[in-house]
């Protein structure tokens, strides 16, 4: 404890290794917890960085006496909250996936399935969500994946296959698998 005190000692005093240090420690579990929140990579991005600049001008005021990473992490969840507020005042709409166009007969059935895919992806845990659309969308590697989001690459790898079963599970549900395979008849 005493050499982290030193180390924002020296924040404090403006020194920007220091500052650099602090970010290097602390940038994978501010990140996991803005990226857990916000489900979007550049606005977690966005949101970290915003927390680092807070925690820099605010130093002062951290009391010593109390743990440094749940401090910085109320900091990263208040500016996550912030941009969430925000969010919901605009509408956003994103499609996960895009109608095939390629054949005539298959552009409904393809719009349909997107939908239900959309609908069948909300319902699919959360955390499974998020390592699920990173490796499918984002093409991200299991690596990657892992410390975005702060776990165990056998962690990650689990939860893009519990991810990719329930998927079927709610589509075969819905019966949306059952239109595709009549419809590429």
């Amino acid at each position: 404890m005493e050499e982290f005190c030193v180390l924002v000692d020296r924040c404090l005093a403006g020194n920007q290794q220091a500052i650099m240090e602090l970010v290097d420690q602390y940038q994978g579990p501010v990140f996991g917890l803005c990226y857990r929140m916000l489900r979007h990579r550049q606005d977690a991005e966005d949101m970290a960085q915003e927390t680092f600049v807070r925690a820099v001008r605010s130093l002062v005021r951290w009391d010593r006496g109390r743990e440094f990473l749940p401090w910085l992490l109320a900091i990263a969840a208040n500016r996550c909250r912030t941009l969430l507020s925000r969010r919901t005042r605009r509408p956003v709409t994103t499609s996960l996936v895009e109608p095939v166009a390629d054949e005539a007969g298959l552009e409904e059935p393809a719009r349909r399935m997107a939908e239900e895919l959309q609908v069948a992806l909300a319902a699919v845990r959360p955390e499974y969500r998020q390592a699920f659309l990173q490796f499918h969308v984002r093409q991200a590697s299991y690596n990657d994946i892992a410390a975005s989001l702060g776990r165990p690459v056998g962690t990650i790898k689990t939860w893009v296959h519990r991810a990719r079963r329930e998927l079927i599970e709610q589509l075969t549900w819905r019966g949306a698998l059952a239109e595709v395979r009549y419809a590429l008849r």
